[in-house]
């Protein structure tokens, strides 16, 4: 390299390293933000209101990538489930790089409190996949009340916990991410937006003592498939995240299916993305 390059590299460096750190700081921001749905039904509404979406296929996932008011936005299909969650999560982050995670979509009700149209702002996500069943001799067959949690996150060890501390794993929202969803709140008219606890696994679950178990243990509002599991990536690189679910029934209280939940809860995240790339312009 000659001695007058060698110059030039240096200064620029310097140049670089002399930024003003809000302008450093405005440059990360630009970061995408990733919104994430299992189904097409969560997801189609929300990819239409990208501008200039271009739609790209990593493996089975789906991900539409453009922009909301100039803010880049993906859209990413996750498909239902706890594996393709985490899968569909961590190949998002090393795609895109995103500076925060919205996983949203439909829930069946845990709270007898809540009806169909209401959405669970999930303050935090928790597994309630992971269980560990008693000895029972054979013919005696099976009482899941009677199973134990395991926390798989536990680094070594024995997952099993102690029944009595009723461990369970579980993965609190950013910050500020529930305060963007919580100044969107007012804006929805189609039920009440509650804060909670959002429970996945890859069950669907109706017998109603069974959902009072996990209600009373571990508080949780609703059920789903993803968000736990996506959220337990994020925490893993350490990407923000919250999830943010619509009631599409209520076995509870006897609150009926209706897939039109999903276009509700994607028109108010669509509030909520929209504040977010106001903020972060």
């Amino acid at each position: 390299m000659t001695r007058v390059r060698a110059i030039g590299v240096t200064v620029l460096a310097c140049v670089v390293a002399a930024l003003p750190r809000a302008a450093r700081a405005q440059a990360a921001e630009r970061r995408p933000l990733v919104v994430q749905g299992a189904m097409t039904i969560e997801v189609q509404q929300l990819a239409a209101h990208l501008e200039n979406a271009t739609e790209e296929h990593v493996g089975g996932w789906v991900f539409w990538r453009g922009t909301v008011n100039g803010y880049p936005v993906v859209v990413e299909k996750t498909q239902k489930g706890v594996a393709n969650a985490a899968a569909a999560t961590a190949i998002a982050i090393e795609t895109f790089h995103p500076a925060a995670i919205i996983n949203q979509g439909t829930a069946g009700g845990h709270d007898p409190a809540l009806h169909t149209y209401d959405i669970v702002l999930g303050t935090k996500a928790v597994s309630i996949a992971a269980w560990r069943a008693p000895f029972r001799a054979a013919g005696r067959g099976s009482n899941p009340l009677d199973w134990r949690p395991m926390d798989l996150t536990a680094a070594d060890g024995s997952a099993a916990s102690d029944p009595s501390a009723r461990r369970i794993a579980r993965f609190d929202a950013d910050a500020e991410l529930l305060d963007a969803v919580r100044r969107a709140a007012p804006g929805y008219t189609r039920g009440r937006v509650v804060e909670g606890v959002i429970g996945s696994s890859d069950m669907w679950i109706d017998e109603l003592d069974l959902i009072a178990r996990y209600h009373g243990d571990f508080g949780t509002s609703a059920e789903e498939m993803e968000t736990a599991p996506a959220a337990q990536v994020a925490k893993e690189f350490g990407v923000p995240f919250v999830g943010v679910r619509v009631l599409s029934d209520n076995v509870t209280n006897g609150g009926a299916y209706d897939p039109k939940t999903a276009d509700a809860c994607q028109e108010f995240v669509f509030q909520v993305v929209k504040a977010y790339a106001a903020a972060h312009r």
